[in-house]
């Protein structure tokens, strides 16, 4: 029998150029100190269901599938965004590649995207309920089906009013990293997967090189430095893992308004406010933060969709079909194109030409209406009492591969023979290879 204990704490934001702040983060710098720090590669798109789904298989968007915290289907012509689902994903995941090396070992996963009915041991996820009346009761699948349940009477519910949106905060971490504690104790799985968001919206919301950030990220490293402490005193070892680092942005591409003005994307117009028109449209573009899928529903545009992205001002790079496959991308869920932004740019997915026509959930926490990432939703406008639909407002930005190794994404652990230079890909192995 194997008595390791690992757990992992996914810190998306996380990068080098930001613990050279040792300062704010000394129980960090600790862990590097115990362990060592290495430099993680981050695949195409650097986001977090593509980052999470390739940590879990080894492989790359182009082969995993997830090309994006959303997917298009194109048989019934819609968006969705931050899949739970773990079928979503046709490949063995670490869960089931941990048994192969002892059939006995067992993980947890909590807070993870598309692990919901996977054969990890343990999972539980966010999953709210939407009542008839328009209200929201905050929950969370889990397996064993009670454990949130139990976890609920011992930390009161899960805060989802601040895990994301205007008031996203510290206590939805503190909640996750006490849950992942109650876990370790109550079934002492192998290898538990654990997903901390709080410097994500710091890094959003005021950019990398704010004096609010390093704030943030000295709180996040006081509340750490308690959780590995608890961690340890269960005989676990820990590893601090990241995403992606965080750059600064000054402003949003409209890649839909440039497809709309061409003539290639259409609007439904309902109640003096304009909708998407998946049926009229010719092409329109799923957007992730710096990446945006565009997808042709008239091939015959092909050329005409390519030239707009082209000579849209913040757009660095156009992928096609040869583009896609170099870059690890070339998957039937990713777009006829992929756009990249300038390294200071982020992609929005508005489609109209006046905010009075904008659709209502605009101006809503509403991630299943949006046809990409809206990190708009940080931000309260107090005046109007709804979502701020002002681009210039968000300060940082991830998803394209940084030309600098501190921001990349990190591992802090003991990955013992792994070089101090990992491609996210060979992250699985070398978190394996401890159980070896």
């Amino acid at each position: 029998m194997n008595d390791k204990h690992l757990v992992v704490f996914l810190v998306p934001g996380l990068s080098a150029r930001l613990l050279e702040k040792m300062e704010f983060c000394p129980a960090l710098t600790d862990l590097a100190k115990r362990t060592q720090l290495r430099i993680v590669k981050p695949a195409l798109p650097a986001v977090t269901c593509s980052m999470q789904a390739t940590y879990t298989t080894g492989l790359t968007p182009g082969e995993h599938g997830v090309v994006a915290n959303g997917s298009y289907f194109p048989d019934r012509r819609i968006v969705s965004m931050w899949e739970h689902s773990a079928g979503m994903i046709k490949q063995p995941r670490i869960w089931d590649r941990l048994k192969t090396v002892n059939p006995s070992l067992k993980t947890g996963v909590v807070f993870w995207w598309n692990t919901l009915y996977s054969s990890a041991d343990v999972y539980m996820n966010v999953a709210p309920i939407h009542t008839a009346k328009g209200d929201m009761i905050s929950s969370c699948y889990s397996k064993p089906s009670d454990l949130y349940d139990e976890i609920e009477k011992e930390l009161k519910p899960f805060p989802i009013h601040l895990f994301w949106g205007p008031m996203a905060s510290m206590p939805s971490s503190e909640w996750i990293c006490s849950a992942t504690l109650l876990v370790l104790k109550k079934f002492r799985p192998n290898l538990l997967l654990t997903y901390v968001p709080e410097l994500d919206y710091s890094l959003q919301k005021f950019g990398p090189d704010s004096q609010d950030a390093r704030n943030d990220l000295k709180a996040l490293d006081e509340m750490l430095a308690d959780v590995f402490a608890a961690c340890r005193a269960q005989r676990a070892e820990v590893m601090a893992l990241s995403e992606y680092g965080m750059v600064p942005v000054n402003g949003a591409v409209l890649v839909n308004v440039a497809l709309r003005e061409a003539g290639l994307l259409a609007v439904r117009k309902v109640g003096g406010r304009e909708y998407l028109d998946f049926a009229a449209s010719r092409a329109f573009a799923m957007v992730d933060h710096q990446v945006a899928h565009v997808y042709l529903l008239d091939p015959t545009v092909r050329d005409a969709a390519r030239k707009v992205l082209e000579s849209t001002l913040g757009i660095a790079k156009v992928l096609d079909d040869e583009g896609k496959k170099a870059n690890a991308l070339d998957h039937a869920h990713s777009g006829d194109f992929v756009a990249l932004a300038e390294s200071d740019k982020w992609f929005a997915y508005y489609w109209w030409l006046e905010e009075s026509k904008a659709p209502d959930f605009a101006f809503t926490v509403d991630i299943h209406s949006k046809p990409g990432y809206d990190p708009c939703e940080l931000f309260f406008n107090p005046e109007k009492k709804c979502i701020e639909t002002n681009t210039s407002l968000v300060k940082g930005s991830h998803g394209l591969v940084p030309a600098d190794d501190r921001d990349m994404a990190v591992c802090i652990g003991d990955l013992p023979g792994a070089p101090p230079r990992l491609a996210a890909t060979e992250v699985l192995n070398a978190v394996l290879s401890c159980f070896k």
